[in-house]
């Protein structure tokens, strides 16, 4: 390290009121570790950690930037997963669509956890080719949670979608027309006229979807096991028989997403430890919202408390599961909301927390950290080519 001379500095000096202050006046120089330890260091002696940011909530590597994500510049880490928020209410709004979770794996699988009405844009945004997207896991049959279906089905189909049929997995009802099959099928038979124009393009499978219909009441059970993927199920209580959660496990990582419902103990007990859960959640503000949204207060009362888990019971949950970090979607990102949830979850977890919301929220995880980003997504992408792997 060098030091610049301050060879025409006059100082005052008991030598005399001219002398010339030089390098060999100045004390001596810094080692440079020394030097670096206290320009890097945020543990000074040990004694206190900079900042109040909980353990574990750090930049994963690999980010280019840890202030945002942009779409198509960053791949996922090979021991990676992320997470985005392509949807995050139950209102779909410009600044908001309709719930949707997608996941990425470091082994380059994704997964979509519901496909909710506008999400699809946010994907398309995102710089995601409509063929990648060939997995679709919906929670239960509310058509905010899978109303993207049928643009997917019929997009993705004739843009690259041509060599394997689309994968959906869901529910069972209580009857058969209460199930995802029906659903499918209807959907199909819905789509009728535009599948029949687009068949005069060579699509090969484009049509065709394997429904992966599931027993609701098999809790726990594993509907997908694949390349080291797991994904099981349960129960949740939401309107009527026929809602489910979902927990997603690869390479010692974890991630929940509850779908809608009441606060029940099978998340207890199959979202346990996880490292990311994500429960929807409602503030308890009822008076407000209803003026607000434009909705009777007695009847937005009724449907939280018979359909959904007010941001207290989501708190409470997290302490019983204990997650690394606890996020709630499916909510208007208003700030009088806001800052009411984090208030009411803070009553009862005192643990890592953030807003799933609004749309384009990035989570990176890894086995050490885990880190939160805004997603920078474009109002006028334009689609992705095919990604095709032959």
């Amino acid at each position: 390290m060098r030091r610049v001379p301050f060879a025409t500095h006059i100082d005052r000096d008991p030598r005399g009121p001219h002398h010339m202050t030089t390098d060999a006046d100045l004390p001596p120089l810094s080692p440079p570790e020394d030097v670096e330890k206290v320009l890097t260091g945020g543990v000074p002696m040990g004694r206190w950690k900079e900042g109040q940011l909980f353990e574990g909530i750090s930049p994963t590597p690999g980010l280019l930037s840890a202030a945002n994500w942009l779409p198509k510049t960053e791949d996922v880490g090979h021991d990676e997963m992320r997470i985005i928020f392509m949807g995050t209410s139950p209102m779909i709004r410009p600044g908001q669509a309709n719930t949707s979770v997608f996941v990425q794996l470091g082994n380059g699988e994704n997964f979509i956890f519901d496909l909710g009405e506008g999400s699809i844009a946010n994907y398309l945004a995102g710089g995601f080719a409509l063929n990648e997207l060939d997995k679709v896991f919906i929670t239960h049959l509310h058509v905010d949670h899978f109303n993207s279906l049928p643009y997917l089905y019929m997009f993705g189909g004739w843009a690259g979608r041509w060599h394997h049929p689309l994968q959906v997995y869901g529910p069972s009802g209580r009857t058969p027309e209460d199930g995802t099959a029906h659903m499918i099928e209807g959907m199909k038979q819905m789509c009728h006229w535009h599948r029949d124009a687009f068949s005069i393009f060579p699509v090969g499978q484009a049509w065709d979807i394997d429904v992966h219909e599931y027993d609701y009441r098999d809790n726990g059970g594993i509907i997908y096991d694949k390349d080291g993927v797991t994904v099981r199920h349960w129960e949740r209580s939401h309107a009527k028989d026929g809602a489910s959660g979902y927990r997603l496990d690869w390479n010692g990582l974890s991630v929940v997403w509850t779908g809608d419902g009441r606060p029940n103990r099978n998340d207890v007990e199959w979202a346990k430890g996880c490292d990311v859960y994500i429960t929807e959640t409602q503030a308890s503000l009822m008076s407000i919202s209803s003026g607000v949204a434009g909705v009777p207060p007695v009847v937005g009362r009724f449907t939280i408390d018979a359909h959904h888990t007010p941001g207290y019971a989501a708190g409470y949950m997290a302490s019983l599961i204990e997650p690394r970090l606890l996020m709630t979607t499916h909510m208007a990102f208003d700030p009088y909301q806001n800052d009411e949830t984090v208030v009411e979850i803070r009553e009862h977890w005192k643990g890592p927390f953030h807003l799933g919301a609004p749309d384009g929220i990035v989570v990176n995880v890894t086995k050490d950290d885990i880190w939160i980003r805004e997603g920078i997504l474009p109002d006028y992408p334009n689609n992705r080519a095919p990604q095709q792997d032959f």
